[in-house]
């Protein structure tokens, strides 16, 4: 019998690649070609450095490409995706490519999986960090710590306040967690609030998205979790920020597409949005001109609030997992199957 052929598109630590190997070796070929991956400019680095092939691995990369039945990561190339003719299955290492598969004209019948649930813990972690920071008052601290002054403040706390999360899924599941640990309310606003999710009763409420605008007056603080898809793009527009209260902390650990982010860079200003956590945008890299960065009420990070040392063990397990189900025949036991037409 012919073995089904895998290739590692995207750069993936040796031990991992084994690991794959290991599921089955006897059905199973992996095709990894380090030379052919640029180098990673930090652990999990999943499109690392800039990089250019010489013309025998540009020839290397399409003949494994043509090969392969199987990606880790699809090449983000229209014309190089085309080449996998034998390409029957796509293992993702991010959450939220719905978007991404179509830009690149994907076949239809290829199927799609993603890496969902595994970077709940590090984005929830990441928004309490900002929740704890702005409230606690770390930068008041770190700026009497530089003028050595030592005068007693007050600062706010995060118990009794309401957190407000667009989307219902995984992350809306990491931060529920991290909220009640802090005795925060959570609010979900979802797109199906009938929904059996086996985290529902982690929220204290579950609104629809046609009250979004009703849900926002409540919240102290407001993060965004959904994925781009056309029903969701330009969600958290004017209105939307308007129906907040002054003072609030905004996070997006998104897409910047959800976002209008005239609007939010509006209320930055007048001070209506207290404090903004950004971690995506719409253009990334953020342009140097942007505004945003050098608003005193923002934070910035890179899109790397979800990046943590573990990362690809983590999608690894997961590919393992649907690894075994499709060789076994069990497609309808493979986790985190992509529904194209929703688009996550």
């Amino acid at each position: 019998m012919p073995k089904t052929r895998i290739f590692i598109t995207s750069p993936l630590e040796p031990e991992l690649v084994d690991r794959i190997r290991a599921v089955d070796p006897a059905k199973l070929e992996v095709d990894y070609q380090p030379d052919l991956l640029p180098s990673t400019r930090y652990i999990g680095d999943h499109v690392g450095a800039p990089f250019r092939r010489t013309e025998a691995q540009q020839r290397r990369w399409l003949e494994a490409l043509a090969a392969a039945e199987v990606l880790w990561d699809v090449p983000r190339n229209v014309e190089q995706l085309a080449a996998a003719r034998k390409l029957r299955w796509v293992q993702q290492t991010s959450t939220g490519v719905g978007q991404l598969m179509k830009s690149l004209g994907l076949r239809p019948e290829v199927l799609v999986t993603t890496a969902r649930g595994v970077h709940a813990t590090p984005l929830g972690e990441f928004v309490f960090m900002v929740l704890l920071a702005h409230w606690r008052g770390l930068g008041h601290l770190q700026a009497e710590q530089r003028l050595h002054r030592w005068t007693r403040y007050c600062g706010e706390g995060l118990a009794g306040r309401r957190l407000v999360v667009i989307g219902a899924g995984d992350l809306a599941r990491g931060l529920a967690q991290r909220a009640r640990a802090f005795e925060m309310t959570t609010t979900v606003v979802g797109r199906d609030v009938t929904k059996s999710r086996t985290h529902n009763a982690l929220f204290h409420e579950i609104r629809p998205r046609s009250e979004l605008h009703a849900a926002l007056p409540g919240a102290d603080a407001v993060v965004v979790t959904v994925p781009h898809t056309p029903e969701t793009e330009g969600m958290i527009d004017r209105a939307a920020f308007a129906a907040m209260k002054p003072g609030v902390v905004f996070v997006n650990i998104a897409r910047g597409q959800v976002i209008d982010e005239a609007a939010l860079l509006d209320g930055l200003k007048s001070g209506r949005i207290g404090f903004a956590a950004i971690d995506v945008a719409k253009t990334e890299p953020l342009p140097p001109e942007s505004p945003f960065w050098d608003l005193p009420n923002v934070l910035i990070s890179p899109h790397s609030a979800s990046t943590v040392v573990g990362e690809n063990e983590a999608i690894t397990e997961i590919f393992c997992w649907n690894l075994r189900c499709w060789l076994d025949g069990r497609l309808g036991e493979m986790r985190n199957v992509l529904d194209k037409e929703r688009m996550y």
